[in-house]
């Protein structure tokens, strides 16, 4: 990921993966291990403080979607990290035998069985000893336009933060969708069934509807479809998905994918004695939620409250004159880039880094507004607090009043409060 944190932009979309991101990522996937997990908090961070509508700010991220990664070819199809990706695994018997691989070609041919009759076309695959690891893709018409479906899978530990991500609805504040359902199936499994939008702006009208199964084994499967003959770029065929919830249910669920997730090689564990990662630790959601809450200036109803993770929440507040949507990314270990994010700021007598920044909110949104006050304590560990205001009260909404709920003074005052201390 590049170093300058101008050059990194980034849609709203989370997720443990990130849907909107676009098929020109090419993720770290060493982040996705133990040895890497420090410069996975690091980038997805990173992602939070990179460049929306211009304004080097915090950029959202709502939980829901799934990054797309580029398949190593200029025309190929863009797949999602859910169905390439072999995530953290669960701990396995270490003499269990090894399942026999399954190829690309038995993917795509099981997909095809459980789809319902029609035309196939621009089929693509790779099997379970293929690396970024296995998928299925095609073009499906079944008479009523063409569609493309995607069949992913990976490894998760089961009951980890991720599994949840995978499974529960997305915050409507940053992803909107018309609906969505988690449930636990009698088996233990979670599956969460989500008719959404291939863009969360909604820019244009490609629908994206999708299914995650994730098991109490850690078996990961990830269901896709669109109504046009691809994620991006291509008009809409018609106007819904071809697959309903049920039949979304149906492919997802079937016993024969637990098997391609099974035959994923297992990455070998860390050596015995082997150096630990140099993690940064995460600050809890909940107690970045706290000290926001108390430090809100008077006159502010807080309408709504984000669930909060790690390093990161938001409220949306309002004065009687409109929603402001506020934001705060607390982050360790930035210290290395405090050159390139505070090139233009100042320096406190304390050695404190303070930039403050004011510009769009949204290049697709006219008039939305977005005000940052960018903070770097002093100190080897890097502790920065970053709190953003826009004046909509939720991402890629319009304008809800001419500016944001606070002034530029109020979030330099806020960021710059000692009370963030008593989070390092």
């Amino acid at each position: 990921m590049p170093e300058n944190q101008d050059q990194e932009i980034f849609e709203e979309r989370l997720s443990a993966a990130l849907h909107e991101t676009g098929g020109r990522f090419d993720a770290d996937r060493s982040a996705l291990v133990a040895g890497g997990r420090a410069r996975g908090r690091r980038a997805l961070t990173r992602r939070r403080a990179g460049v929306l509508g211009g304004v080097a700010g915090v950029a959202l991220v709502g939980v829901g979607g799934a990054m797309l990664l580029p398949q190593g070819s200029s025309d190929g199809p863009d797949v999602s990290v859910a169905a390439t990706a072999t995530a953290s695994q669960p701990s396995a018997s270490a003499t269990a035998p090894a399942p026999a691989p399954v190829s690309g070609d038995t993917i795509l041919g099981q997909l095809k069985e459980l789809l319902p009759e029609g035309e196939f076309s621009q089929e693509d695959a790779r099997g379970s000893a293929d690396e970024p690891g296995p998928y299925a893709y095609l073009v499906h018409d079944d008479g009523r336009g063409a569609a493309a479906i995607s069949v992913g899978f990976a490894r998760v530990e089961p009951g980890s933060a991720q599994a949840r991500q995978l499974t529960r609805c997305p915050d409507e504040t940053f992803t909107p969708y018309d609906d969505c359902s988690s449930t636990r199936l009698p088996d233990g499994s979670l599956l969460r069934l989500l008719k959404g939008y291939e863009y969360p702006d909604k820019r244009v009208d490609t629908k994206y509807w999708s299914a995650d199964l994730v098991t109490a084994e850690g078996q990961h499967v990830s269901v896709g479809e669109w109504n046009a003959p691809a994620q991006k770029g291509a008009q809409v065929s018609r106007a819904e998905p071809p697959l309903s919830a049920g039949q979304l249910e149906e492919v997802v669920t079937a016993e024969v994918w637990r098997r391609v997730v099974d035959a994923i090689p297992k990455t070998p564990k860390p050596t015995e004695g082997a150096p630990a990662a140099d993690v940064p630790p995460a600050v809890s959601g909940e107690d970045v939620g706290e000290t926001l809450a108390g430090l809100l200036p008077e006159g502010l109803d807080v309408v709504k409250k984000g669930d909060g993770e790690d390093g990161f929440t938001y409220v949306v507040v309002d004065d009687g004159r409109g929603e402001s949507l506020v934001q705060v990314n607390v982050q360790y270990g930035m210290d290395d880039v405090a050159g390139q994010l505070y090139a233009d700021g100042e320096t406190l007598p304390d050695g404190t880094r303070v930039a403050v920044r004011q510009g769009n909110g949204d290049d697709r949104v006219a008039g939305v507004l977005m005000w940052t006050a960018d903070t770097l304590r002093p100190g080897k560990d890097g502790f920065r607090v970053v709190i953003s205001v826009f004046n909509n009260g939720a991402a890629h909404a319009e304008p809800s009043r001419g500016t944001p709920a606070l002034t530029v003074d109020q979030l330099r005052e806020m960021a710059l409060s000692p009370e963030w201390d008593g989070l390092r």
